[in-house]
């Protein structure tokens, strides 16, 4: 039986190369030290779901942050799941840039590290639809011991801002990477699942990915009609075991 841990939560804000940005945080109570967990949202913002997340790890016994990656085009932004709210989503995706990218988690590594609660070694990090590719990304930072990629877009055609695909960049993972993608996602093909595997596996990172049958994006979302509770079930136990054995 899994027990949860009584928790506190907090919008703060962190400092991302000078540059204020709002951030979710979840903790466990008690002086620790605990793991800590960075959560990268979709492209509907830090709403309820991934709010829920990061909640979710706070309870298993991590610190965990979601800083908000389109603050510097739309503080606060927050939405749900219509064609238009998925429309504004992507209009902000396409105003980001890999580096602010890279410097907003790196922002929230620190703010981890800064804590006497959190331990002072390698974090993790979990990212969702746009925040996959977002996840795969920050997995080249030296401080990133595991990354959890779900149904990230992209990684093997672009990166955001322009420029080589994300894929280029995984000779400079030095951590544990997981990918997580449905068979059926229209937005992710198979052979590009594949691409990802066979430049991590190039490159000796250590990697699995989880193919989940009849499944298609988003399925990890329970406030979302893609949602598939048997895979995001699963999902999240593989998540749960890398994260134990990395962090």
């Amino acid at each position: 039986m899994t027990t949860s841990l009584p928790i506190r939560t907090a919008t703060i804000e962190i400092i991302s190369n000078h540059t204020p940005i709002l951030a979710y945080l979840a903790e466990p109570g008690g002086e620790g030290p605990f793991p800590a967990v960075v959560v990268i949202q979709e492209v509907f913002g830090v709403n309820a779901h991934i709010r829920s997340v990061t909640d979710r790890f706070a309870e298993a016994g991590y610190v965990a942050i979601a800083p908000h990656i389109y603050y510097r085009q739309a503080p606060g932004f927050e939405v749900g799941y219509s064609q238009a709210d998925l429309e504004l989503g992507r209009k902000y995706k396409v105003g980001t840039q890999a580096d602010e990218l890279l410097s907003d988690i790196q922002a929230a590594v620190d703010l981890l590290h800064s804590k006497a609660t959190v331990k002072p070694d390698g974090v993790g990090c979990i990212g969702f639809c746009f925040g996959g590719h977002v996840a795969y990304l920050a997995a080249t930072l030296p401080a990133i011991k595991a990354t959890a990629v779900f149904y990230g877009a992209g990684i093997t055609s672009l990166t955001p801002g322009g420029g080589e695909p994300t894929l280029t960049r995984t000779q400079a993972i030095a951590g544990t990477v997981y990918g997580f993608f449905g068979n059926e996602d229209p937005l992710i093909p198979l052979k590009e699942v594949d691409q990802i595997k066979a430049e991590l596996a190039k490159h000796s990172v250590p990697h699995q990915v989880f193919l989940y049958e009849g499944v298609g994006h988003g399925f990890f979302c329970d406030q979302r009609d893609s949602y598939h509770s048997q895979a995001a079930g699963d999902a999240w136990q593989q998540v749960m075991q890398l994260f134990k054995e990395t962090l």
